[in-house]
């Protein structure tokens, strides 16, 4: 995989980002809130990230779009190809960053990607939490 990816799997028009927000579907944590929007012509899921001036710094604003574009990399393999996504960083996501790093990012927004039911419909008895020892 090339580190410079195509733009094709990034929101990068700001008519993009207003119709996820005005027509999608939003779930929210204590760190990030994610708005998706389903598109039947995307071939991967498409993301966006809003990180404004209240997060912190550009250094810190920088920090937290990284993170949150590397814990998206980890699980965009197992959404459904037909979504726009955006994730908004709440003022909160620099602290998160700054106190769990990625492992905190992962946890928070794979926390609201199952709320939001994205994930692609795993086989029967794939679950490992089913299973039992015996």
């Amino acid at each position: 995989m090339n580190p410079r990816s195509s733009s094709r799997g990034r929101l990068s028009r700001s008519a993009e980002f207003e119709r996820v927000y005005r027509q999608g579907r939003s779930t929210a944590n204590r760190h990030l809130v994610l708005y998706t929007f389903p598109n039947p012509s995307a071939d991967r899921p498409r993301l966006g990230l809003s990180v404004s001036r209240k997060v912190g710094g550009a250094v810190e604003r920088n920090r937290v779009k990284r993170m949150l574009r590397e814990a998206f990399a980890r699980v965009e393999g197992e959404l459904r190809n037909d979504q726009d996504i955006v994730v908004v960083a709440r003022p909160s996501a620099a602290e998160l960053v700054e106190r769990d790093g990625l492992a905190g990012v992962d946890a928070s927004l794979g926390e609201l990607i199952a709320k939001a039911g994205m994930r692609v419909a795993e086989p029967p008895g794939a679950d490992p939490a089913a299973e039992t020892s015996g």
